[in-house]
């Protein structure tokens, strides 16, 4: 039986690349998984407070559905970050979803229209351009600099009367570069000088190293800025699937999403309750994990560049945030980074994922996810150089 036409558009090559591993697997070989940023899956346990606000709420039959927009407690306690990272935000404008996926499918939803445009950072999370597409719209790459910058005359270029929307991810999945405050200004000043939304993933928020974060809100006065964020990642929460969209208060050319998307929400009628109560809890429990967790990660993303750069044949730049290395692919030899993804695969046994799943500008680099520990890190590491020491010779 058909199909619709849309679905052909969704993709998502972090977890369409694993189908790969697990055939490996099946067969007994002893796979090193690289490719999906899961913290909760290695060293990185939920904190025990947001576990048993779990259980209390589970016990406390918090069992029913919640209100559509989310809870009041926990959008006061978003607000109340938010609000410290310099978005002038009230509880109305926060939206509690199922996930970060969730709120950008119901961005996307409300502002996508056949042929519309929306810009976005090549390269970028694949969940971006699927959405856009799956809504008709077009995904348009921008470059950024050598530097990590935002190529802003690319943008220029590339802006068209159907442009809608402009993305902004940052830190950045997948190369864990981050804008700076003169970035962010300059975007939203391209922005709202095209009438365009900015729609801004902060997932990775707490998750810096080398820099001050600054979140959007700090220089978003009043532009028109759709926030995203949630709990997966610094919260260490990947499965409870919890997130928020949040609009600029200060706005007034949000006045039609802000009263329209609440629709979806209640279409989908609500958010995980006991998650929310959790949720809760991660803001205004103990923080002081995050900063091991930031310190652990340090450690772990400064063995994998160094190694990384130490093999003749990969280049790789230091990322400021999240937990990914986005290493270029110097050498010929493979037909492309697809290719090169599943030589290694097939002789190593580590799976990561290859660049052009990110996009045109991820092209001739693959993402490696440095969650895992120094020795299973040093492993691959040695896998790796030998794979390419190996190729090099074969050729």
């Amino acid at each position: 039986m058909k199909v619709s036409d849309r679905i052909s558009n969704v993709e998502y090559a972090i977890r369409d690349i694993t189908v790969h591993a697990r055939q490996y697997e099946k067969s007994g070989r002893k796979i090193i998984y690289l490719n999906i940023g899961d913290p909760v899956k290695y060293d990185f346990p939920t904190p025990d407070h947001i576990k048993k606000a779990l259980v209390h709420a589970v016990l406390g039959n918090f069992n029913y559905y919640a209100d559509s927009e989310g809870i009041l407690e926990l959008r006061q306690a978003i607000v109340k970050k938010e609000s410290q990272k310099g978005l002038s935000i009230i509880v109305d404008d926060v939206l509690v979803t199922n996930g970060i996926s969730e709120g950008l499918d119901m961005v996307a939803a409300s502002i996508v229209e056949p042929n519309s445009e929306v810009l976005m950072p090549g390269p970028y999370y694949p969940p971006y351009a699927s959405y856009v597409k799956f809504y008709g719209g077009k995904p348009i790459e921008f470059k950024l600099t050598e530097d990590g910058e935002p190529d802003l005359d690319d943008i220029k270029s590339k802006i068209t009367p159907q442009a809608r929307a402009l993305c902004i991810i940052n830190p950045n999945n997948p190369t864990g570069e981050v804008f700076n405050s003169k970035n962010l200004k300059q975007l939203i000043d391209i922005a709202a000088e095209h009438d365009m939304y900015i729609i801004c993933d902060e997932i990775y928020d707490k998750l810096i190293f080398d820099q001050e974060f600054t979140g959007i809100g700090k220089v978003a006065k009043d532009a028109p800025v759709i926030l995203l964020n949630g709990f997966s990642k610094v919260y260490l929460m990947t499965g409870w699937r919890c997130g928020y969209i949040c609009m600029n208060s200060d706005c007034q050319k949000l006045e039609n999403i802000r009263n329209n998307i609440p629709k979806l929400a209640r279409v989908r009628i609500a958010a995980n309750l006991p998650v929310q109560k959790a949720a809760i809890a991660a803001l205004e429990g103990p923080q002081d994990y995050i900063a091991e967790t930031v310190s652990k990660l340090k450690k772990r993303r400064d063995l994998v560049v160094k190694r990384l750069n130490e093999i003749d044949g990969i280049s790789c730049k230091l990322p400021n945030g999240a937990f990914y290395t986005f290493p270029k692919i110097l050498r010929s030899i493979w037909k492309d980074d697809k290719d090169f993804v599943l030589d290694l695969l097939n002789k190593t046994g580590i799976l990561t994922v290859h660049g052009s799943g990110f996009g045109e500008y991820g092209k001739g680099h693959f993402r490696i996810v440095y969650l895992p520990n120094e020795q299973v890190l040093g492993e691959a590491m040695d896998k790796l150089t030998h794979f390419i020491n190996n190729s090099e010779n074969q050729n």
